[in-house]
């Protein structure tokens, strides 16, 4: 038996819709067995598929073939989680680094950043002194 890998993508909840599994096919994010996979592409039992999400790229070993959605709790009797913990790594980093990589300029700045913007621009003399000019 096979099936399309979109299909089965979509199945084992990989991608919330099949519409977005096969958008990432076309992107060449999808490989199966190191070959690029387009959306129509037929998966058979223990191949390797990576999907690669931006920064990181998970790798799954196909266990159970299915076309139809499937609870989240039966997912681990169709596909196995192969992803390498370097992969797990990189993506820790990228949860810690948080903002700090925001592009300048872009959006609002954040509470902390207005809060130095404020200070930086303040003058540098207390404001709160009063200057009495006639004595």
């Amino acid at each position: 038996m096979e099936v399309r890998i979109d299909k089965w993508l979509w199945a084992v909840r990989i991608f919330k819709t099949r519409t977005v599994a096969i958008e990432a096919c076309k992107k060449n994010r999808i490989t199966v067995n190191n070959a690029p996979a387009k959306p129509s592409r037929m998966i058979r039992i223990d191949d390797v598929i990576s999907v690669h999400k931006p920064p990181v790229t998970y790798s799954f070993k196909v266990l159970g073939l299915t076309a139809n959605r499937i609870g989240a709790k039966l997912v681990p009797e169709y596909m196995e989680n192969v992803t390498s913990p370097e992969q797990y790594e990189i993506l820790n980093l990228q949860k810690i680094s948080g903002f700090i990589d925001r592009a300048k300029g872009t959006g609002r700045p954040t509470k902390k950043e207005r809060r130095d913007l404020d200070e930086f621009s303040a003058p540098a003399f207390a404001p709160n002194m009063e200057f009495d000019f006639d004595e």
